[in-house]
C-alpha cells in the first residue's frame, strides 16, 4: 500500500502554532519520522489558506525537501498555493489534492493541467458540487462522468488518477463506510487500465473517543485492501495500523489475531462483505472481539455507540 501521511494538516493545534512561528525544526522532525515510519508520501495540508497559500506551500516544501526526499500531496483549495508547491518540489513524483473538482470545469482543468505539466498524480474526489454521494453507484458515477474523462482529455495516465470514494464517519453516517468499500472495488472494474484509488481514513473515525479511533481506522483499512485500495491518506506514526498492513501484505497467520485478519481480508477480497462472523473469531480473545465488534459497526450491522466494545 502507498502510504500517504496525513500528520502535517493544519487543523492540528500544534501544527498550527509551528507553521504561524515559522518552526522549521518542528516539520522537518515531523518528515523524518513519517518516512522512518513507512511514509511513502508526505501530504501538506494548508487549509483554503487564501491570502498566503503559494508562501506557505513553498516554504514547506522548501523546509521539509532539505531533509528528506519523500514526494508531497499539496492538500488544499488553493490552487495557487498547489501551482507553487509543484514549482518548489519540481524533481519529485508529487500528488495534487484540491478537493471536489466534480462539476467546476475551470477547476477541472487548470488541476489535470497543472498534474500534466509537472508530471504529478492527481486525488479526484467523488464529491459533486451539489452535494455528498450516498451510494457506491453515486460515487462510481461521479468518477466515470466527471472524474475519468477529462483526466484522460488532458492526456493524464490513469496510473496518476487516484479515485476518493469520500471517506465518512461512522458517528452519524454509519451507511457510509460499506459503500465506500464497494465503491472502491467497482473502481477496480471501470477502466483498463484502472485509474488507482485512496482516501482519507482517518475521517471513518472523526468524533469517536480517541481510545477507539485506531482500531476503527486500521480495521476499516483492511477490509478497503481487500476491495483494492492502492493507497491511504493515513498516519503512519500508529504503530499498529502499520503492523496490520505489514500481516496482510506479508500474510502472516503467525499469531491469532493476524489469522483472524486474513479471514477477514479473504471473505471481503472474495466480495462477500457479509461473510466474515463470529466462527471466524475467537470472542474469548479480546483483540479478535474487538475486531468482530468492529467489523459489524462498520457492515452497518449494529448502530455505532462510543461503548460499543462494551456490547
Amino acid at each position: 500500500m502507498f502510504v500517504i501521511g496525513e500528520n502535517i494538516q493544519i487543523r492540528a493545534i500544534r501544527v498550527k502554532e509551528a507553521l504561524r512561528e515559522r518552526e522549521g525544526a518542528f516539520f522537518q522532525d515531523m518528515a523524518r519520522r513519517l518516512v522512518e515510519a513507512g511514509a511513502d508520501m508526505i501530504d501538506l495540508n494548508i487549509g483554503p489558506r487564501k491570502k498566503d497559500g503559494p508562501e506557505v506551500m513553498t516554504w514547506l516544501v522548501e523546509t521539509i525537501g532539505s531533509v528528506v526526499e519523500a514526494p508531497f500531496s499539496f492538500d488544499t483549495t488553493n490552487l495557487d498555493a498547489i501551482a507553487a508547491g509543484l514549482q518548489a518540489a519540481r524533481g519529485r513524483k508529487n500528488i495534487l489534492n484540491p478537493g471536489s473538482i466534480a462539476g467546476d470545469p475551470a477547476r477541472t482543468e487548470r488541476v489535470f493541467s497543472l498534474a500534466v505539466e509537472h508530471g504529478a498524480g492527481v486525488i479526484a474526489l467523488t464529491l459533486e458540487q451539489t452535494g455528498m454521494p450516498v451510494t457506491a453507484d453515486d460515487r462510481v458515477t461521479i468518477a466515470m462522468e466527471q472524474l475519468i474523462p477529462p483526466a484522460m482529455e488532458y492526456g493524464l495516465p490513469m496510473a496518476d488518477l487516484y479515485i476518493d470514494p469520500v471517506v465518512l464517519t461512522v458517528k452519524g453516517m454509519q451507511e457510509h463506510p460499506r459503500q465506500i468499500i464497494e465503491a472502491v472495488r467497482a473502481c477496480k472494474f471501470i477502466l483498463d487500465p484502472a485509474p488507482r484509488t485512496t482516501g482519507g481514513l482517518s475521517n471513518v473515525s472523526n468524533g469517536v473517543p480517541h481510545e477507539n479511533r485506531s482500531l476503527i481506522n486500521r480495521t476499516f483499512l483492511v477490509m478497503l485492501l481487500a476491495a483494492g485500495l492502492d493507497s491511504a491518506i493515513c498516519d503512519p506514526l500508529d504503530g499498529e495500523l502499520m503492523e496490520w498492513v505489514r500481516i496482510v501484505e506479508e500474510r502472516d497467520n503467525s499469531t491469532p489475531l493476524g489469522a483472524a485478519l486474513l479471514r477477514l481480508y479473504d471473505t471481503v477480497q472474495a466480495g462477500d462483505v457479509d461473510a466474515f462472523g463470529s466462527d471466524d473469531v475467537n470472542m474469548d480473545d479480546p483483540d479478535q472481539a474487538a475486531l468482530f465488534k468492529t467489523v459489524r459497526v462498520l457492515r452497518n450491522e449494529v448502530i455505532f455507540a462510543d461503548d460499543y466494545l462494551r456490547f
